[in-house]
């Protein structure tokens, strides 16, 4: 190969890269490089490079709704891809052909290429190619009223793209799910749906796809019956569409823009924009658009009694709807057994991935009862952990505040807030236990001491049910042991609970004995006995089950979830140890378990930190609940830093545009735009606070799972939020950001 030929290779590849580039803003001049590069590589025999400008000028075409040149094109590259052997440039084509053809109404051929594409795409493990091919088939699926297969289809392909971050492919793909949602009568999820399309085309400067999306906002306000907005929509769309030359966007955008102005009465203009759209679908061969605006010029003209013109366009619409519905059942007829054998082998490769799949992962009907389990305590995370927040930053306001008797007080209120808080964390650990992910966090604790902390939680519920509640315990008092304080509290609380809770009259007593003792380990017999209802043989075996309840849910007095007893079996277990039980009917029952602990010397008391080097620091803290954006300005302002408060994402990027912070606070669940879209935008180049450390404040615990906030923010601080950790995550940034060679983000 001549140093001329690796030029002009490196020069049709630079024209190609600019042309798709910049196809969403500037399609004219994509073409006019793809036809270069198409000149360049037929020069020098690049077969390999034909093929590719083939490709791109079949794409660019299909856009400006030239489908005749659009499937010539992709037709030439498919031979010279067969000839190098470029399965990878064949599904390009294929996927170029398939939407050609659902375009001008062949649904169930294009179908058939798009399915080839797809199988080709997934053997590569092309996410990007999967993403735009499967919401094509989405549309597809959608215009022969299959909205199940539709809604599969687009729910892969959000899953694709966001595999690898693509926000174009996400957007799309959203667009389309808000229009299939919107047909299922659900126009607030639709309008949640296309406003986040929105906010991505115009974090990616897509022209095109922004047309589109806002196209689809209009759809959603003229079905709410919101002509002014709907009107404003329509208007962007067509001037966009227009701008990059999609011929098809501006013909439907027409099309919808007659119906508001006929549905608000408004005829003349209703009929000027219906004829606008139908001259635009005659002449690129748009079938469906040229159907709905025969259908409602046939309309237009019978509200306005011009009984000729009515019958005109009655006519044509009867027409033209009689030829697609005997073109779409020929096409079924020919195709059924294609499509059924494309189905049968793409099932095929689907299970040979199965197959794999399952000896890492359990089978499919577990998973997505993981799945349930998780949404349940993502949402009892938030909606727990919100009031939390204020109650343990209030706590530790007045920790610094109060002074004498009130001290214990303060104490006790402290250590009842914290075990609820690691009883809720444990809670949304669940699933952790349940894959033997969990470890035990050790430190030396006195168990005396303990114990009776967890006995005063529960004293006052036993005393108001006039109950006993008494601890028996044969080890010595001053001895420490090596031990997780937070999951064996929360095994007591839990045991402890439950005792009070089935008992009416009598006690329940707290039993640790000492049962042997060498001089590194103590062995010691946990046992919680009532004298309560007692449990019959048969519901034993039912008692630790997850999520298992004893008595019907509307008959029972007590309350619960049912996970109390799953977690605390799993807790024992993490210990090296098994719960047992002990009952007899209406007599009470006895929960027992043993625990080998290592002895530690005393534990050390952490000395309070001095919080100095954030003085004359500002925040931003974007917080939609008043109280809790309250509390952490007072808690922060004790540190001398200057806070200002944003209520929604929204005000959140306004103020990161005017000035520059040292920190922000970002809650991620906000009305108007949540965290996670409002540090997108404030992290994009040219903001003033691009660099700025970003924190999450967050009460959602399914938030850590998920790859884009790790990449988006410095650290995630959860809800309720513990004082120390919060001045040890700005202390940290504040130190780096005073000697820039050593900075690093800690990556949530």
């Amino acid at each position: 190969m001549t140093i001329n030929n690796l030029q002009q290779i490196k020069e049709v590849n630079t024209l190609l890269s600019n042309a798709y580039s910049g196809r969403t803003s500037n399609l004219p001049e994509s073409i006019a490089f793809a036809k270069k590069a198409l000149f360049l590589s037929k020069q020098i025999e690049n077969k390999s490079l034909i093929g590719k400008s083939l490709n791109q000028l079949s794409l660019y075409y299909m856009i400006t709704s030239d489908f005749q040149k659009s499937n010539q094109y992709s037709q030439e590259a498919i031979i010279y891809f067969e000839a190098i052997h470029d399965e990878r440039g064949i599904a390009d084509a294929k996927y170029n052909i398939g939407s050609v053809n659902y375009k001008t109404d062949n649904y169930h051929e294009g179908l058939l290429y798009l399915k080839e594409a797809l199988r080709i795409y997934k053997k590569f493990d092309d996410f990007a190619s999967q993403s735009k091919v499967e919401k094509a088939m989405g549309t597809v699926y959608e215009y022969i009223g299959d909205p199940a297969n539709a809604f599969s289809a687009y729910k892969c392909a959000v899953r694709n793209a966001r595999k690898i971050g693509n926000l174009n492919l996400e957007s799309n793909v959203f667009n389309n799910l808000s229009g299939l949602l919107l047909k299922r009568q659900k126009p607030s999820v639709a309008m949640k749906m296309i406003e986040h399309a929105i906010v991505l085309k115009e974090q990616t400067k897509d022209t095109r796809g922004l047309a589109f999306a806002v196209y689809g906002r209009g759809k959603i306000h003229l079905k709410l019956g919101d002509f002014k907005n709907a009107e404003i929509d329509f208007l962007h769309a067509i001037e966009n569409h227009t701008k990059v030359a999609e011929v098809m966007g501006s013909s439907m955008t027409y099309n919808k823009l007659g119906q508001l102005y006929y549905e608000s009465n408004q005829f003349k203009k209703a009929k000027k924009a219906v004829k606008e759209g139908l001259k635009l679908s005659k002449s690129y061969n748009i079938l469906m658009a040229r159907i709905k605006s025969y259908h409602l010029l046939y309309r237009i003209y019978k509200d306005a009694n011009n009984i000729s013109k009515s019958f005109k366009y009655l006519e044509l619409y009867l027409k033209e709807k009689e030829a697609i519905m005997n073109t779409q059942t020929q096409q079924v007829m020919e195709n059924y057994n294609l499509i059924n054998k494309m189905n049968v082998l793409e099932s095929e490769a689907i299970l040979q991935k199965e197959r794999q799949k399952v000896i890492e992962k359990k089978n499919q009907d577990e998973l997505e009862a993981v799945k349930l389990k998780q949404e349940f305590l993502s949402v009892m995370s938030h909606e727990i952990r919100t009031p939390l927040n204020a109650i343990t930053t209030i706590v530790s306001i007045l920790d610094d505040q109060v002074q004498g008797e009130n001290k214990s007080l303060i104490k006790s209120l402290q250590f009842a807030s914290d075990n609820l808080i690691n009883i809720v964390n444990n809670v949304l650990d669940f699933t952790k236990l349940d894959s033997k992910k969990t470890t035990l966090e050790i430190d030396s604790i006195n168990l005396n001491a303990l114990s009776n902390k967890i006995l005063d939680l529960h004293l006052n519920v036993a005393k108001t049910k006039g109950l006993g509640l008494i601890l028996n315990n044969t080890i010595p008092t001053n001895r420490n042991y090596l031990l997780d304080q937070t999951k064996l509290s929360q095994i007591l609380s839990n045991l402890i609970g439950n005792a009070i809770k089935f008992t009416e009259k009598g006690q329940v007593s707290f039993n640790l004995e000492l049962v042997e003792e060498d001089p590194k380990f103590d062995t010691i017999q946990v046992s919680i006995k009532d004298t309560g209802e007692g449990i019959s043989k048969q519901d034993i075996s039912k008692i630790f089950l997850s999520f298992s309840q004893i008595k019907p849910v509307m008959t029972r007095e007590q309350g619960g979830t049912g996970l109390g007893l799953a977690i605390v079996k799993k807790l024992v277990e993490l210990h090296n140890s098994n719960i047992h039980v002990k009952s007899e009917i209406q007599e009470g029952s006895d929960f027992y378990f043993t625990l080998k602990l290592e002895k530690s010397s005393k534990a050390l008391i952490k000395a309070k930190p001095i919080y100095r080097q954030l003085k004359n620091k500002t925040v931003l803290l974007a917080e939609d609940t008043l109280m809790n954006a309250l509390l952490i300005k007072k808690i922060l302002s004790k540190w001398g830093v200057t806070t200002e408060h944003a209520a929604n994402g929204k005000q959140a990027v306004s103020l990161a545009q005017k000035k520059k912070y040292d920190f922000i606070l970002m809650d991620l669940h906000m009305p108007e735009l949540n965290g996670i879209d409002a540090t997108r935008i404030i992290r994009l180049p040219g903001n003033l606070n691009t660099k700025t450390p970003v924190f999450a404040i967050t009460a959602d615990v399914m938030t850590s799972k998920e790859n884009e906030n790790s990449q988006l923010f410095n650290k995630v601080l959860w809800k309720p939020l513990d004082i120390d950790k919060l001045y040890a995550a700005l202390s940290q940034d504040a130190i780096v950001h005073t000697n820039p060679v050593t900075k690093c983000l800690d990556s949530a």
